[in-house]
């Protein structure tokens, strides 16, 4: 088949765009050959137990399945009961961003509660964890925090562990969505065991696609008291991989040996090289703090849709004009320069830095 994509043509939309990485092609092409035991009684399936422990402590167990969403809705789906409901952010991706697919496919009601930096504190959770015993209600038995969360900031090991602590106080579980972790763990400078497991999150959505897989995630188990069906459910949801080899040959590439790692910090690393570039610009003002590899800002009047004539990247609030940049693995040091020349070029009329 002949190439039908300019492979020149970069953006900051999402670190999703960006291609899988030659490791993770590799290990792909090196699980290719031969038969192996379907739906993960596989060999890879099997090594990807051990490497999750080595991350996460023996008390982890992986369940691969296709897709961020999966991972989170059969995370969810297992650690409550038909009346649980699960408080969260209201930025959270499972409540903005999933089609409310724990509630369509799971049964389970979102509870949100807005915050300024995509963070929830125990006086966050709080608002919504009430009514227990009460009929009328939803149950709040969960809470689920994004790590690092949807507006690119990043909770430390003491923030996860406040909040585990008063979750499971009130009788409540905690779920982690992971799908950027890797940049989260990057951004600490910490292991992942670190503001998980050890931390006293239950189960965890461990996400790959965007740090370099070609697709796959997996549901790890960190409490094994918390989880219960996994097994079934991953079944239920159309999550069961028959070839589960080529989710588990990925994700144990990435996990094995410092690929993870690489690939997230020069992720974050391009996100501060931008954000280091503009913000000194008239007219761009930052929102967020950048600590994994994402940056917001909100710009004036018409820029961002100029903007992207050449370089895509999404709306984050459009009402505020507010915009969101993505860095990806693959990012490098000239995409980022040129689309910092073409911000200042737009806002300033020049595409380097000049005195004034």
């Amino acid at each position: 088949m002949a190439q039908l994509h300019d492979t020149d043509d970069r953006g900051f939309a999402s670190d999703n765009y960006a291609g899988a990485h030659p490791e993770i092609l590799t290990a792909i092409a090196e699980a290719n050959a031969g038969h192996q035991v379907s739906y993960g009684e596989d060999v890879y399936t099997v090594r990807l137990q051990e490497v999750m422990k080595q991350h996460f402590g023996e008390q982890a167990e992986a369940f691969p399945v296709f897709n961020g969403t999966g991972a989170n809705v059969l995370s969810l789906q297992s650690i409550l009961p038909r009346w649980g409901a699960v408080i969260c952010s209201g930025n959270a991706h499972i409540h903005l961003d999933e089609n409310a697919a724990p509630e369509r496919i799971a049964g389970l009601k979102l509870l949100t509660v807005p915050v300024p930096d995509g963070k929830l504190t125990p006086a966050h959770i709080d608002t919504e964890a009430w009514g227990w015993g009460d009929e009328h209600r939803a149950q709040p038995l969960a809470v689920s925090i994004t790590q690092s969360t949807e507006l690119g900031t990043a909770y430390t090991v003491e923030e996860v562990r406040a909040i585990a602590d008063h979750v499971h106080e009130r009788g409540m579980k905690l779920h982690m969505d992971g799908a950027r972790l890797a940049n989260a763990a990057a951004s600490l400078g910490v292991p992942f065991r670190d503001f998980t497991t050890d931390a006293g999150v239950d189960i965890l959505s461990f996400g790959g696609t965007k740090n370099g897989l070609l697709f796959g995630e997996a549901v790890v188990v960190l409490n094994p008291a918390a989880s219960e069906g996994l097994n079934f459910l991953r079944k239920i949801d159309m999550q069961l991989a028959s070839k589960m080899r080529f989710v588990s040959a990925q994700l144990v590439a990435l996990l094995e040996g410092d690929l993870w790692s690489r690939s997230a910090h020069h992720a974050n690393a391009m996100a501060r090289r931008l954000r280091s570039a503009v913000e000194g610009i008239d007219g761009v003002t930052l929102t967020q703090a950048t600590e994994a590899n994402a940056v917001f800002a909100i710009l004036p009047a018409g820029v961002a849709a100029r903007l992207r004539e050449s370089f895509r990247f999404y709306d984050w609030d459009a009402a505020r004009r507010e915009v969101r940049w993505m860095c990806a693995w693959d990012t490098t040091e000239t995409d980022v320069d040129e689309f910092a020349a073409a911000v200042r070029l737009e806002l300033l009329g020049t595409p380097v830095d000049s005195p004034r």
